[in-house]
């Protein structure tokens, strides 16, 4: 499965495939990978409120996308939290 956002917009009829149904996102497996997922961002999501309140909600909301998609990748939150932090320069990316 291609996860490329553009290629997304190239089928607009992605919803009605069944594959995409709701449904399928009931089962335990999923609840729990659910329940995983926010428990781990929810510290960074509090984090990009904060930060939105010296910056920017654009500037907070690339920096949380950004730590979240590190994350994801692998690395330890800490430290996904400090390669971000390292691209930035006077609060810029």
């Amino acid at each position: 499965m291609n996860r490329n956002p553009q290629h997304w917009n190239q089928n607009p009829n992605w919803q009605q495939n069944p594959h995409y149904s709701q449904q399928q996102y009931h089962d335990p497996e999923t609840q729990q990978l659910k329940h995983h997922t926010l428990h781990t961002l929810e510290p960074w999501i509090q984090y990009g409120l904060q930060e939105a309140k010296f910056t920017s909600y654009s500037h907070a909301m690339l920096e949380v996308a950004a730590i979240s998609y590190l994350i994801g990748r692998g690395y330890n939150p800490r430290v996904a939290h400090q390669i971000v932090e390292s691209w930035e320069v006077n609060e810029s990316f």
